[in-house]
């Protein structure tokens, strides 16, 4: 990496600042700009999805980038009740390869399956509330219908049950009379404990994450096909990227676009030691960590005021509010009106909290997730084709959760399920 610092150790009041200007310290003195390459994309082409993630393609569906789900139109007129199966409807209600299945979000009755959640009100007596055959099937086959803010897919409008599946669950909805019964407090998702994380995430022999902070550090004294490394001009990293990481991700004029720390890698390492550190790969990935892992407990401290940064900033967080997917949720769907509720045997946080320990290593998957790898899993986990990692609406997203969390200290490698 280039450029020859010189920044003294700062003083309590400036180190953040002077520690986030030490990378490009060298560079600036010549009247130079931080070396970047910034032709090619900083992730394999052509993108294609992880192999053991689902392959299916949303393409009818709002993506980050793209609106192209159908418009709202009302739902087809009723004539008469609601005749159908209830049986199947029970069946089609906790049938989880339907987007999740009803008892995602909703308890509903005696029959209710193993770990419902709570985003939405229990519906166990849903059949004594006086709802009408036509105000039910309208809520199911599209919630707009009914209430526009409404977190709920659009179950009808979208494909993911026909009609006559509509009916059959309306049928089964209709018999509901009576609360649930739960064997013990973990079932009932009003009393299921919150999950605390009490893990020493920078502990060895708890998370695996941590061997990749030493394979980082011999990283960065591996000299590339330029014949440099990054420690050539970076000779004494635990003084220099003290509080660099803490400041990331940060609007590049030059590319007009946002760049983490993992693109920044890519960009750099290519301009000046040769190598090419593609997003998301495992070298890419263990420098990151390296990086990030020497700014622990600096406070997140990103930059949302410089020109560029400012409109970034407004268009990450216009994002936030984005329905997409099959299942039409936005990242507010979950992390604001969803937020300390359970779907299914998951709790949903809030945004304050989400950034601080990436890369993580994920117990659930015995892998390593940057925060965009977790972007692309929020987008499929509701039917909706990813981005490629350096996409600029993942940097403008990045760049506005970042900082909604400044002041949090970062923590890396972190440790989630």
């Amino acid at each position: 990496m280039s450029g020859t610092a010189r920044c003294r150790r700062p003083t309590a009041a400036a180190a953040i600042a002077l520690a986030a200007s030490c990378l490009a310290a060298g560079a600036m003195a010549a009247g130079k700009a931080v070396p970047l390459e910034m032709e090619k994309s900083a992730s394999a082409v052509p993108w294609t999805r992880y192999a053991d993630w689902p392959k299916t393609d949303w393409k009818e569906y709002n993506t980050l980038t793209a609106l192209v789900s159908p418009p709202y139109a009302p739902p087809p007129r009723l004539e008469g009740p609601v005749t159908g199966d209830p049986r199947n409807g029970e069946r089609l209600s906790f049938d989880r390869a339907r987007g999740g299945s009803c008892v995602a979000c909703h308890v509903m009755g005696p029959t209710t399956p193993s770990m419902p959640g709570s985003v939405g009100p229990d519906l166990s007596t849903i059949g004594t509330w006086g709802r009408s055959d036509e105000w039910l099937y309208n809520y199911v086959h599209d919630p707009r219908s009914v209430n526009p803010h409404s977190v709920m897919p659009p179950w009808g409008a979208h494909k993911l049950f026909s009609e006559a599946e509509i009916r059959d669950i309306v049928a089964f909805m209709k018999t509901l009379r009576e609360p649930a019964g739960f064997k013990d407090e973990l079932e009932n998702p009003a009393t299921r404990p919150v999950p605390v994380e009490t893990r020493d995430n920078l502990d060895p022999f708890v998370n695996n994450a941590m061997e990749a902070v030493e394979q980082g550090k011999a990283l960065y004294a591996r000299k590339g096909p330029a014949g440099k490394s990054c420690a050539s001009c970076h000779a004494r990293p635990e003084r220099l990227f003290q509080g660099w990481a803490a400041t990331m991700p940060r609007y590049e004029p030059r590319m007009k676009k946002v760049l983490g720390v993992e693109e920044f890698v890519t960009r750099h390492a290519r301009a000046t030691t040769g190598d090419d550190f593609l997003m998301q790969g495992a070298e890419n990935t263990v420098l990151a960590i390296y990086l990030r892992h020497l700014a622990n407990g600096a406070p997140i401290r990103v930059d949302t005021k410089a020109p560029g940064a400012k409109e970034a900033n407004a268009r990450g967080q216009a994002m936030f509010e984005r329905k997409i997917g099959q299942l039409h949720f936005s990242c507010n769907d979950c992390h604001s009106a969803g937020a300390n509720k359970w779907i299914r045997g998951q709790w949903l946080t809030g945004q304050i909290g989400q950034v601080a320990h990436f890369p993580t290593w994920r117990t659930s998957r015995g892998e390593i997730w940057d925060l965009r790898r977790r972007f692309q899993w929020c987008g499929v986990a509701i039917r909706a084709n990813e981005l490629p990692p350096d996409a600029p609406e993942y940097g403008d997203l990045e760049l506005a959760l970042t900082a909604v969390n400044n002041g949090q200290k970062l923590s890396v490698p972190g440790i989630r399920h």
